[in-house]
């Protein structure tokens, strides 16, 4: 089992390096995230990108929408720009990002400014494919979101 996860460790490392691109795709909520300000789950969609500028340091852009439950008719899109740092050939990452997200309330929309930060494991299926979860926070001046993200990750 050592050896196991000492060869995945040493083919991880690899992806990390400067010049290789990142695509992640993933699915939050799934009844996980939970807005204090609304108190309401919600059930979202991401798409990250991004390049290693240099070793194990990703410059990232995102965008995403959620739907939220209890029968509102609230939708939250949004898109930002970040950095992720992974831990040398382990696979656990940490990441900060800014974001501008529009809360469309029907006719009513308001769009607000907002940091996050998140913490996950790329979890090496193959060379180049992931599974990455990761658990969030999101900071804006009205509320705080927290939950946890489960995606894929490809590595090119």
């Amino acid at each position: 089992m050592f050896v196991c996860l000492l060869v995945a460790s040493v083919a991880a490392q690899a992806q990390f390096e400067k010049g290789k691109w990142i695509v992640n795709p993933s699915v939050t909520g799934l009844g996980l995230s939970h807005d204090t300000g609304t108190d309401r789950t919600s059930f979202g969609l991401n798409v990250n990108g991004g390049a290693f500028v240099l070793d194990n340091i990703a410059l990232m852009v995102h965008g995403s929408v959620q739907w939220n439950d209890k029968g509102t008719t609230t939708d939250i899109y949004s898109m930002g720009v970040g950095a992720r740092y992974y831990f040398d050939t382990v696979g656990i990452y940490m990441g900060a990002n800014a974001n501008v997200d529009r809360y469309d309330w029907g006719e009513i929309t308001d769009s607000k400014f907002s940091l996050g930060l998140e913490v996950g494991y790329a979890f090496f299926l193959s060379r180049t494919v992931t599974i990455e979860p990761a658990v969030y926070w999101n900071i804006n001046g009205d509320r705080s979101k927290f939950g946890l993200n489960v995606g894929f990750g490809f590595y090119f």
